[in-house]
């Protein structure tokens, strides 16, 4: 080969000018997708500072008004914090209020309705979804009807039959009539629905009937769905302020967020103790979903609610 055919040949380490333009363009994409990436991640964080930022205050608002003077309330009402610290608030949820009684009433009220409820539920979702039986997606559609209807509809109809058996200002008229949930009946079918069915032939070739199964298999399997349950109910539950002031005419059996209704009064309210109790009734729900938030975020992911 001669000389003049070796110093026409291109390099082969320096891109000839066709390929120039495109490496060009190749830098300037993943720039441009880069930059996009990272104003992505800006937004990102940005709205969900915001969203913090709005659910948080209202909190903070009601801690910080509840180490507050009325006077300092009505004096700076939109400041977060308080010009000077008061131990009012709490001081009168203890004076004024028979405050532990409210609140066994509450536990009471709460962890019992509730374990009932995932009892009770858990069996009537095991019936739907892993027993054949006649008229069971009937039985399933007439569940998910009631959701539809609304609580105060047959609070009337519940209030006359609870009069005529004597279970008025009692615990067992407080909790039997909430003692089961028609969404928790079909939180826990929609995840029973995923479990194996081979789990339920194994256990039956061991001789193992429906209540063994149900117990010894579904159950330990479906703790995310427990948690979810037990953590909807007990917010709802433990919040609850029509069911007890209907169903409680004595001061004695009043659950914390009803007893807290006697503060506010035609002329004067104390809106510090009023806040002092609310904080105070916060704190076992929010304890209750921190050690529970694991469960209850893997049930909603894997019953259905995505």
């Amino acid at each position: 080969m001669s000389t003049d055919a070796l110093t026409r040949r291109p390099s082969v380490t320096e891109p000839t000018r066709a390929s120039r333009p495109a490496a060009d363009h190749h830098r300037r994409r993943h720039g441009r997708r880069n930059g996009l990436v990272v104003t992505g991640s800006v937004l990102k964080w940005v709205y969900l500072g915001i969203g913090l930022v709005v659910a948080l205050v209202p909190f903070v608002w009601m801690v910080s008004g509840s180490f507050r003077s009325e006077a300092d309330l009505f004096g700076h009402p939109a400041s977060l914090f308080p010009t000077s610290i008061t131990l009012h608030g709490y001081e009168g949820v203890w004076q004024q209020l028979p405050f532990l009684r409210l609140l066994l009433n509450s536990l009471v009220f709460t962890v019992v309705t509730t374990v009932l409820t995932l009892l009770f539920d858990s069996m009537c979702a095991y019936a739907l979804a892993r027993m054949r039986f006649v008229g069971r997606n009937i039985a399933f559609v007439l569940v998910i009807a009631t959701l539809m209807v609304p609580f105060q509809v047959t609070l009337i109809p519940v209030f006359v039959e609870l009069f005529h058996l004597g279970w008025l200002n009692t615990y067992q008229g407080l909790i039997i009539p909430r003692a089961t949930s028609a969404f928790g009946i079909f939180l826990f079918r929609q995840f029973f629905i995923d479990i194996p069915p081979e789990l339920d032939e194994a256990a039956r070739i061991d001789g193992a009937g429906h209540w063994r199964i149900y117990w010894q298999v579904i159950l330990p399997l479906a703790k995310p769905a427990i948690a979810t349950v037990a953590v909807l109910n007990g917010m709802a539950l433990w919040n609850d302020l029509l069911w007890p002031l209907v169903v409680s005419t004595s001061n004695d059996m009043l659950t914390l967020p009803a007893g807290l209704t006697l503060f506010g009064g035609a002329h004067v309210t104390d809106h510090a103790v009023l806040l002092a109790g609310a904080v105070i009734s916060l704190l076992p729900i929010a304890l209750g979903f921190f050690f529970a938030q694991k469960y209850f975020v893997a049930g909603v992911a894997t019953s259905g609610l995505k």
